[in-house]
């Protein structure tokens, strides 16, 4: 089994923003375009993940120019027949090899959950590195967030046979494998994993990000909003 080790100060931290998906229970649609208190959700994405990274990337198919006003390079699924998140993983892992060598490791972020923690790589890094296991995932209120993970991207060949020979969809088979650290967040003012899957989502969501905004050390405040 891989194991976890204490990266180089200057090794490079990639993330990968999942996309990719269907959004059957929205109505269609790329989920992280709808609004949440006058901007798209995938800006207050940014906004939190973008201190924590190097580098990013937006895992989407179709066409990427609807991407275009975010400044970030968009990849689709190295597999076709959207597989499901675990896709959309390894094709982070295969871009992260491609234009960042030196890194070992990627995270991944769902592209629906505004209020994330702004402390998630640093933390998942911990935990990885103290359980000296390769993969990390959030969780909260006694629920894991698979895609909310940190990936040796060494493990990248060992996916895609997963994906491809072995048919596996559920990400936490997968890191069940291998050993997977859980690292349990606090939920102060709302949920940090909550995310935006159906239209009433939304409502809700509104009425958390005011939540947000009365308690300081929540996050970013995107346009004062």
């Amino acid at each position: 089994m891989t194991r976890a080790d204490d990266p180089p100060a200057d090794e490079p931290i990639v993330a990968v923003i999942l996309a990719g998906g269907l959004s059957r229970r929205m109505g269609g649609g790329d989920k992280c375009l709808r609004l949440l208190g006058g901007v798209p959700i995938l800006t207050r994405i940014l906004d939190r993940l973008t201190p924590q990274c190097d580098a990013i990337v937006i895992n989407a198919n179709g066409d990427p120019g609807r991407f275009a006003g975010f400044s970030r390079p968009v990849i689709e699924d190295v597999i076709a027949g959207h597989p499901g998140p675990l896709a959309g993983i390894l094709s982070g892992m295969v871009w992260a090899r491609a234009h960042h060598p030196r890194a070992t490791w990627l995270v991944s972020v769902a592209s629906d959950a505004p209020f994330f923690p702004t402390d998630l790589v640093d933390r998942l890094h911990a935990g990885a590195r103290a359980a000296h296991l390769p993969l990390a995932c959030a969780a909260s209120l006694g629920q894991s967030h698979p895609v909310f993970g940190l990936w040796q991207i060494g493990l990248e060949p060992d996916l895609r046979h997963a994906i491809t020979a072995d048919g596996v969809r559920k990400v936490d088979l997968w890191t069940a494998w291998h050993g997977c650290a859980v690292v349990d967040f606090a939920v102060d003012a709302v949920d940090p994993f909550f995310n935006a899957n159906r239209p009433e989502d939304l409502a809700e969501a509104e009425r958390l990000l005011a939540r947000v905004r009365q308690r300081p050390g929540m996050g970013p405040i995107v346009n004062g909003s």
